[in-house]
Protein backbone atom coordinates (compact mmCIF):
# COMPACT_ATOMS: atom_id res chain seq x y z
CA UNK A 1 0.00 0.00 0.00
CA UNK A 2 1.00 3.48 -0.55
CA UNK A 3 3.05 5.02 2.30
CA UNK A 4 0.58 8.15 1.80
CA UNK A 5 -2.46 6.17 2.92
CA UNK A 6 -2.71 6.99 6.97
CA UNK A 7 -5.99 5.69 7.42
CA UNK A 8 -7.87 2.74 6.70
CA UNK A 9 -11.80 1.80 7.17
CA UNK A 10 -13.63 -0.91 7.12
CA UNK A 11 -17.27 -2.23 6.20
CA UNK A 12 -18.15 -5.21 9.62
CA UNK A 13 -20.67 -7.72 8.18
CA UNK A 14 -19.12 -9.98 5.03
CA UNK A 15 -15.99 -8.03 5.13
CA UNK A 16 -14.56 -8.41 8.69
CA UNK A 17 -16.77 -10.29 10.13
CA UNK A 18 -19.14 -13.54 8.70
CA UNK A 19 -22.41 -12.49 10.40
CA UNK A 20 -25.02 -14.04 8.22
CA UNK A 21 -25.18 -17.02 10.39
CA UNK A 22 -26.17 -15.51 13.87
CA UNK A 23 -28.28 -12.72 11.98
CA UNK A 24 -30.21 -15.73 10.43
CA UNK A 25 -30.80 -17.13 14.04
CA UNK A 26 -32.15 -13.60 15.46
CA UNK A 27 -34.17 -13.00 12.29
CA UNK A 28 -35.97 -16.49 12.88
CA UNK A 29 -36.71 -16.11 16.02
CA UNK A 30 -38.36 -13.52 15.91
CA UNK A 31 -40.74 -13.91 12.96
CA UNK A 32 -41.58 -17.26 15.09
CA UNK A 33 -42.51 -14.87 17.96
CA UNK A 34 -44.83 -13.32 15.61
CA UNK A 35 -45.72 -16.83 14.37
CA UNK A 36 -44.74 -15.86 10.35
CA UNK A 37 -43.01 -18.67 8.32
CA UNK A 38 -39.11 -18.60 8.58
CA UNK A 39 -36.61 -17.41 6.06
CA UNK A 40 -33.32 -19.08 4.14
CA UNK A 41 -30.03 -18.21 4.56
CA UNK A 42 -29.76 -17.13 1.59
CA UNK A 43 -32.20 -14.58 1.70
CA UNK A 44 -30.84 -13.60 5.03
CA UNK A 45 -27.40 -12.80 3.03
CA UNK A 46 -29.05 -11.06 0.06
CA UNK A 47 -30.90 -8.71 2.60
CA UNK A 48 -27.61 -7.76 4.53
CA UNK A 49 -26.10 -4.21 4.44
CA UNK A 50 -28.82 -1.41 4.73
CA UNK A 51 -29.06 -2.12 8.04
CA UNK A 52 -31.68 -3.76 10.65
CA UNK A 53 -34.71 -1.94 10.25
CA UNK A 54 -34.65 -2.46 6.16
CA UNK A 55 -33.55 -6.77 7.06
CA UNK A 56 -36.29 -7.05 9.06
CA UNK A 57 -38.97 -5.07 6.38
CA UNK A 58 -37.68 -7.83 3.79
CA UNK A 59 -38.16 -10.20 6.22
CA UNK A 60 -41.42 -9.97 6.83
CA UNK A 61 -42.66 -9.24 3.70
CA UNK A 62 -41.37 -12.40 2.69
CA UNK A 63 -43.40 -14.43 5.40
CA UNK A 64 -46.73 -11.92 4.90
CA UNK A 65 -46.62 -11.77 1.39
CA UNK A 66 -47.36 -7.79 2.13
CA UNK A 67 -45.49 -5.11 -0.27
CA UNK A 68 -42.41 -3.57 1.79
CA UNK A 69 -44.10 -0.16 2.09
CA UNK A 70 -47.17 -1.77 3.85
CA UNK A 71 -44.59 -3.09 5.92
CA UNK A 72 -42.98 0.21 6.71
CA UNK A 73 -46.39 1.77 7.17
CA UNK A 74 -47.65 -0.88 9.34
CA UNK A 75 -48.18 -1.21 13.21
CA UNK A 76 -46.11 -3.76 13.68
CA UNK A 77 -42.97 -3.12 12.70
CA UNK A 78 -42.48 -1.18 16.13
CA UNK A 79 -42.81 -4.55 18.02
CA UNK A 80 -40.73 -6.71 15.30
CA UNK A 81 -38.08 -4.42 15.74
CA UNK A 82 -38.22 -4.21 19.34
CA UNK A 83 -38.30 -8.13 19.28
CA UNK A 84 -35.29 -8.76 16.92
CA UNK A 85 -33.37 -6.17 19.38
CA UNK A 86 -33.59 -8.64 22.62
CA UNK A 87 -33.33 -11.80 20.08
CA UNK A 88 -30.11 -10.60 18.35
CA UNK A 89 -28.33 -9.41 21.68
CA UNK A 90 -28.92 -13.25 22.78
CA UNK A 91 -27.03 -14.05 19.47
CA UNK A 92 -24.98 -11.47 18.34
CA UNK A 93 -21.23 -12.76 18.47
CA UNK A 94 -22.09 -16.79 18.73
CA UNK A 95 -22.21 -17.70 15.35
CA UNK A 96 -19.96 -15.59 13.26
CA UNK A 97 -16.43 -15.77 12.27
CA UNK A 98 -13.41 -13.89 11.06
CA UNK A 99 -12.42 -14.10 7.64
CA UNK A 100 -8.93 -15.32 6.60
CA UNK A 101 -6.29 -12.65 7.29
CA UNK A 102 -8.14 -10.46 8.77
CA UNK A 103 -6.70 -10.28 12.16
CA UNK A 104 -3.31 -10.66 10.96
CA UNK A 105 -3.67 -8.13 8.43
CA UNK A 106 -5.07 -5.66 10.98
CA UNK A 107 -2.29 -6.15 13.42
CA UNK A 108 0.29 -5.30 10.74
CA UNK A 109 -1.48 -2.46 9.50
CA UNK A 110 -1.73 -0.71 13.18
CA UNK A 111 1.66 -1.95 14.21
CA UNK A 112 2.94 0.51 10.54
CA UNK A 113 1.22 3.20 12.54
CA UNK A 114 -1.91 3.43 9.75
CA UNK A 115 -5.29 4.53 11.67
CA UNK A 116 -7.70 1.99 11.58
CA UNK A 117 -11.42 2.47 11.64
CA UNK A 118 -14.96 0.84 11.40
CA UNK A 119 -18.21 1.93 9.54
CA UNK A 120 -20.94 0.33 9.31
CA UNK A 121 -24.49 -0.04 9.05
CA UNK A 122 -24.71 -2.23 11.74
CA UNK A 123 -26.29 -0.25 15.03
CA UNK A 124 -23.37 0.55 17.91
CA UNK A 125 -24.66 -2.18 20.58
CA UNK A 126 -24.32 -4.75 18.18
CA UNK A 127 -21.61 -3.42 16.69
CA UNK A 128 -19.28 -3.36 19.61
CA UNK A 129 -20.17 -6.87 20.96
CA UNK A 130 -19.73 -8.75 17.56
CA UNK A 131 -16.08 -6.70 17.53
CA UNK A 132 -15.38 -7.63 21.24
CA UNK A 133 -16.63 -11.23 20.37
CA UNK A 134 -13.89 -11.54 17.97
CA UNK A 135 -10.98 -9.71 20.24
CA UNK A 136 -11.15 -6.67 17.66
CA UNK A 137 -12.15 -3.87 19.67
CA UNK A 138 -8.77 -2.40 20.89
CA UNK A 139 -7.25 -2.54 16.85
CA UNK A 140 -9.78 0.21 15.77
CA UNK A 141 -9.24 3.87 16.64
CA UNK A 142 -12.51 4.71 15.81
CA UNK A 143 -15.77 2.92 15.59
CA UNK A 144 -18.93 4.48 13.90
CA UNK A 145 -22.42 2.64 13.96
CA UNK A 146 -25.25 2.43 11.66
CA UNK A 147 -27.06 5.08 14.32
CA UNK A 148 -24.02 7.19 15.27
CA UNK A 149 -24.89 9.44 12.17
CA UNK A 150 -27.57 11.42 11.03
CA UNK A 151 -27.39 8.91 7.97
CA UNK A 152 -26.49 5.70 7.18
CA UNK A 153 -24.22 4.47 4.09
CA UNK A 154 -24.34 5.12 1.23
CA UNK A 155 -24.24 8.61 2.24
CA UNK A 156 -20.99 9.82 3.35
CA UNK A 157 -21.79 11.03 6.83
CA UNK A 158 -19.71 8.13 8.80
CA UNK A 159 -16.49 8.27 5.84
CA UNK A 160 -16.05 12.03 6.38
CA UNK A 161 -16.51 12.45 9.83
CA UNK A 162 -13.46 9.68 9.95
CA UNK A 163 -11.43 12.50 7.57
CA UNK A 164 -11.98 15.19 9.89
CA UNK A 165 -11.30 13.06 13.61
CA UNK A 166 -8.23 12.33 12.06
CA UNK A 167 -7.78 15.43 10.05
CA UNK A 168 -6.70 14.33 7.04
CA UNK A 169 -7.61 14.17 2.97
CA UNK A 170 -9.84 11.81 1.28
CA UNK A 171 -6.64 10.72 -0.51
CA UNK A 172 -4.93 9.36 2.27
CA UNK A 173 -7.50 6.98 3.08
CA UNK A 174 -8.84 3.68 2.01
CA UNK A 175 -12.16 2.42 2.58
CA UNK A 176 -12.18 -1.69 2.40
CA UNK A 177 -16.24 -3.24 2.01
CA UNK A 178 -17.95 -5.65 -0.09
CA UNK A 179 -21.22 -4.38 -1.60
CA UNK A 180 -22.41 -1.43 -3.90
CA UNK A 181 -23.62 0.59 -0.83
CA UNK A 182 -19.81 1.01 0.92
CA UNK A 183 -18.57 1.75 -3.13
CA UNK A 184 -21.15 4.74 -3.02
CA UNK A 185 -20.50 5.83 0.65
CA UNK A 186 -16.37 5.82 -0.29
CA UNK A 187 -17.48 7.54 -3.73
CA UNK A 188 -19.66 9.96 -2.30
CA UNK A 189 -16.49 11.05 0.03
CA UNK A 190 -14.01 10.83 -2.51
CA UNK A 191 -12.09 7.77 -0.77
CA UNK A 192 -10.44 5.11 -3.17
CA UNK A 193 -12.44 1.92 -2.37
CA UNK A 194 -11.53 -1.55 -2.62
CA UNK A 195 -14.32 -4.13 -2.54
CA UNK A 196 -14.15 -8.22 -1.26
CA UNK A 197 -15.94 -10.38 -3.33
CA UNK A 198 -17.25 -12.90 -0.68
CA UNK A 199 -19.80 -11.21 1.36
CA UNK A 200 -22.77 -9.52 1.13
CA UNK A 201 -23.75 -7.65 -1.84
CA UNK A 202 -27.45 -8.06 -2.17
CA UNK A 203 -26.89 -11.39 -4.50
CA UNK A 204 -24.54 -8.80 -6.91
CA UNK A 205 -20.92 -9.17 -8.40
CA UNK A 206 -19.28 -6.35 -6.78
CA UNK A 207 -17.30 -5.90 -9.93
CA UNK A 208 -20.26 -4.41 -10.88
CA UNK A 209 -19.95 -1.45 -8.07
CA UNK A 210 -16.68 -0.49 -10.27
CA UNK A 211 -14.07 -0.35 -6.97
CA UNK A 212 -10.60 0.77 -7.40
CA UNK A 213 -9.96 -2.55 -6.92
CA UNK A 214 -11.23 -6.21 -6.31
CA UNK A 215 -9.20 -8.07 -3.42
CA UNK A 216 -9.68 -11.83 -2.90
CA UNK A 217 -8.41 -11.62 1.00
CA UNK A 218 -7.04 -9.28 3.64
CA UNK A 219 -3.47 -10.38 2.57
CA UNK A 220 -3.70 -7.48 -0.81
CA UNK A 221 -4.06 -5.20 2.36
CA UNK A 222 -0.01 -5.66 3.45
CA UNK A 223 1.01 -6.05 -0.42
Amino acid sequence: MHTSLKLVMFDLDGTLIETGAEIALAVNATLAHFAYAPVTQQQINGWIGQGTAELLVKALAAGSGESHEQIRNGVRLAAVKQQFAEDYLQFCGSASQLYPQVREVLIELKARGTRLAVVTNKEMRYTMIVLAAHGLTDLFDLVIGGDSMPAKKPDPAGIVHCLQTFDLLPGQALFVGDSSIDAAAARNAGVPVWLLPYGYNMNRDVHDCAPDRVIDDFSALLG
